[in-house]
């Protein structure tokens, strides 16, 4: 969904040894685990891909790492910057595969203005269209990186907010409790800040919205009175980290932003063993768990390489050799 979501020099020095946007082969000693038994990828060459910012890293690295279990020669081409570049080199089979989110295939890449709801239909759809694209979209995890309005435990003690219509309820009856926390574009876009009011029937005055940097958000709404509320992505590591409750969309506004490997069809052609690779994967992994990960680079300030491995072994998708 986004095309950076990172904070502080030190995660900058993190991120920049974990992909290099010439590429490095990926040289870890590991061997398959429950997925890649018998090394069905021996003999391929495979280059993995992932957008600049934690989560996608992540996710880009456990590609390579199940692809090196399953016997391929990986080439690690993760961290390039925004969506578009890593985007441009699965279509043009720079790159073989990578972790997708399903809103940004059908808003960004595709041009739909309107989301669609249900989160398998979107996916369906996404996946239907970018087949004449030359790309290929494995199955979805529950993961769903989208946007949601948050509120310290502390300040929730006294307003017992629960989901966004509780908001629109609370600026209903007292409008200035209501300050919010943006980053600049959220607060003009159709899918931010003006389309959630108007969705749920709310109008914030102007001085109650505050815009500033995302990680920025994090703090003021944890640690300050100046912000009620505050824009977060739901998976991000900062949530449970700064004690923040997050507030359900119920009326399902947000976008579903789930992810989903996406592999260049070519090599999904000649490697069709990489669907069975990479499902299970997908379907261990929730909004819960890329908060868990997620932390561990942004919070803890860890390899987003070590992460993947960390937790893949954990798992039991692949052994260390």
């Amino acid at each position: 969904m986004r095309t950076a979501l990172l904070g502080g020099a030190a995660l900058a020095l993190v991120l920049a040894g974990c992909g290099l946007k010439s590429g490095s082969p990926m040289v870890d000693d590991v061997a398959p685990g429950s997925v890649g038994q018998g090394q069905p990828l021996d003999g391929a060459s495979l280059t993995v891909t992932s957008k600049n910012f934690s989560e996608n890293i992540i996710l880009g690295q456990m590609i390579g790492l199940v692809f090196k279990a399953a016997g391929a020669e990986v080439l690690d081409r993760t961290n390039l910057p925004g969506s578009i570049s890593a985007r441009e080199a699965i279509v043009k089979g720079d790159a073989d595969a990578m972790y997708e989110y399903t809103g940004t295939g059908w808003i960004t890449y595709l041009g739909h203005a309107k989301p669609i709801t249900d989160p398998m239909k979107q996916w369906r759809a996404v996946r239907d269209a970018d087949l004449r694209k030359g790309v290929t979209w494995l199955r979805p995890s529950t993961l769903n990186n989208t946007y949601a309005l948050a509120i310290s435990r502390k300040n929730n003690a006294k307003y017992h907010l629960r989901t966004l219509s509780d908001v629109a309820a609370l600026a209903k009856k007292n409008p200035s409790a209501v300050t919010v926390c943006v980053e600049n574009e959220f607060a003009s876009r159709d899918d931010g800040l003006p389309g959630m009011e108007k969705a749920y029937g709310m109008s914030l005055p102007a001085g109650n919205i505050k815009k500033m940097d995302a990680g920025i958000v994090y703090t003021q709404v944890s640690k300050s009175n100046s912000c009620l509320l505050g824009e977060v992505f739901t998976t991000d590591g900062r949530i449970k980290a700064m004690h923040l409750d997050v507030l359900e969309d119920n009326k399902h506004f947000f976008p579903n932003y789930n992810a989903a490997p996406v592999v260049h069809t070519a090599t999904l052609d000649k490697y069709p063993e990489i669907a069975g690779l990479l499902n299970p994967l997908s379907a261990r992994l929730t909004t819960e768990v890329a908060q868990v990960l997620n932390a561990k680079v942004d919070v803890d300030g860890e390899d987003p390489h070590e992460v993947a491995k960390d937790w893949l072994v954990a798992e039991g998708f692949i052994k260390e050799g």
